[in-house]
């Protein structure tokens, strides 16, 4: 568990920085979004239109939340609930053969692969600290 307050902030402003970001790329083109959730062959059209729509919002309000210091342990544990789903959706990928760009950031995105996993790690070991951090209980 780290305790070191400065490194801590660090963590919230980075993580929640790169999940706002991700959010607002993928709220400004829901289209190509919508079709990235589809290229993972999980859910048909119409409910990647409803992925696309809202998972992006709720990237954005737990980044904010994260970075303000807002319902910081709220706000971690959905971030590390989504990363963990985002790793576990590439594995399958991965498994499956399918060779597809991962949606997570816009234009800045790329194929999905072990990259994108040991990216994820790094952002979910940022998430767990800040959720297991020591202190206020909020």
């Amino acid at each position: 568990m780290i305790k070191n307050k400065p490194l801590l902030v660090a963590f919230r402003l980075v993580l929640g920085g790169l999940f706002i970001y991700a959010g607002v790329v993928k709220v400004l083109d829901p289209l190509d979004f919508a079709q990235n959730i589809r290229n993972y062959r999980l859910v048909g059209q119409s409910l990647s239109f409803v992925v696309a729509v809202i998972l992006p919002w709720l990237e954005i309000l737990a980044g904010v939340a994260l970075a303000a210091g807002i319902w910081k342990r709220a706000s971690a544990l959905i971030i590390s609930g989504l990363l963990v789903f985002f790793i576990l959706l590439t594995l399958i990928t991965i498994a499956r053969g399918l060779d597809i760009e991962c949606g997570c950031f816009g234009a800045l995105s790329r194929r999905s692969g072990f990259g994108v996993i040991l990216e994820d790690l790094g952002m979910l070991f940022m998430g767990l600290c800040l959720l297991f951090a020591p202190g206020r209980r909020d």
